[in-house]
């Protein structure tokens, strides 16, 4: 049994769709970053997947960059959500707004 694209751009739809519904879902901050951080992934399988199947490196170029995004998401997102827990214990996204200054 050979794995095609088809798989792989499946497998990306489902983890795209569970970063997305637990996005809309979840009341934690720290939840929905990670949410955030599944949806990229799943792009990031998306470009992977169409750069192979083309045989064309632009995807895996297009994912290096995504990857540095999200790297500097992470960084300040994360210092972020540290800042907000460490004010409040059991902050949801609702509680944001302490955030104005």
């Amino acid at each position: 049994m050979t794995i095609t694209a088809s798989w792989y751009l499946v497998v990306a739809a489902i983890l795209f769709g569970i970063g997305a519904i637990g996005l809309l879902i979840r009341r934690s901050v720290l939840v929905m970053f990670m949410c955030v951080e599944l949806m990229l992934n799943a792009v990031n399988l998306t470009f992977v997947t169409f750069s192979r199947t083309l045989n064309d490196i632009a995807g895996q170029v297009v994912v290096f960059f995504v990857l540095v995004v999200a790297a500097a998401e992470v960084v300040v997102g994360l210092g972020i959500i540290v800042s907000i827990y460490r004010s409040r214990r059991g902050t949801t996204a609702d509680d944001l707004h302490i955030m104005h200054g």
